[in-house]
């Protein structure tokens, strides 16, 4: 599958070739973190808007750096390298050593509410592909089983001399079990929550107070039901079985360790 939309040859690149991740067919991880867990990420495609279930949805979530004499380059690296840090409790982002790099994966691990207004309890463990990166903007895409499919897009640009940091999603819920979660179990709400923080922190670094603004269409209301074969990548559920199973593979092998006690 071809991640980047820039067409190019070996004769006559793209100006920025270099910005983009190189086409895969499936992710393949090199190096996991320490913390991270390589679950619902290895071998998985990437995937866009076209190929998931529910509604397509563009959110856009801004806030002016009002003050800060930063410039959007600077205010970008800044939040790269302190992309994990400015996320909120729940969340546990984990990039690999060469930071926010085109064709890198970042590691997540999370927690989603069980119903609306609940805590964030059920855990779900998988990652991104970073499919874009260069100095004031990056791009992360989703594979197979993510919550969402689609792309989120962080950048930072100039608009009558100030700062505005912005994160815009571009995504439809990956399968049915997610529409429901982001439909009626509270996942939406919980999502425009994580954005907002995100922001408000990465305001607070450069001693600002910002007020997120958030703006929300539905560009396609449809759900499309040839979709639904996504099911069988859910990270949600895979996440799940491998946490109620880890007891019985940590029983397995304690018990391993002692040898059978021999007949008389």
């Amino acid at each position: 599958m071809t991640t980047s939309p820039v067409p190019s040859d070996e004769n006559h690149p793209s100006r920025d070739a270099a910005y983009w991740a190189q086409p895969v067919s499936k992710l393949k991880v090199s190096d996991v973190p320490t913390g991270a867990v390589n679950l619902n990420v290895e071998g998985r495609q990437v995937v866009s808007p076209l190929q998931g279930f529910g509604p397509l949805w563009q959110k856009t979530f801004r806030v002016r750096l009002s003050g800060a004499t930063a410039t959007p380059a600077e205010v970008m690296q800044v939040w790269k390298e302190n992309f994990p840090k400015f996320q909120p409790p729940e969340n546990r982002f984990y990039p690999p050593m060469t930071g926010i790099q085109p064709g890198a994966v970042v590691f997540i691990t999370g927690k989603v509410p069980p119903w609306p207004g609940g805590p964030a309890i059920l855990p779900l463990a998988s990652g991104v592909m970073i499919l874009y990166a260069d100095d004031e903007s990056f791009t992360v895409m989703t594979p197979e089983g993510f919550p969402e499919a689609g792309w989120n897009t962080f950048s930072v640009y100039e608009e009558e001399g100030c700062c505005v940091a912005q994160v815009r999603i571009l995504a439809r819920a990956n399968d049915p079990i997610y529409e429901v979660w982001f439909r009626f179990l509270g996942s939406s709400q919980q999502q425009d929550r994580t954005w907002r923080h995100v922001l408000t922190s990465l305001a607070a670094h450069f001693g600002v107070q910002g007020q997120v603004q958030m703006h929300k269409v539905c560009l396609d209301p449809r759900l499309q039901w040839s979709e639904v074969k996504n099911l069988w990548h859910n990270a949600g559920v895979r996440t799940t079985f491998y946490v109620v199973a880890t007891p019985v593979r940590w029983a397995r092998k304690l018990f391993a360790r002692f040898p059978r006690s021999s007949q008389p």
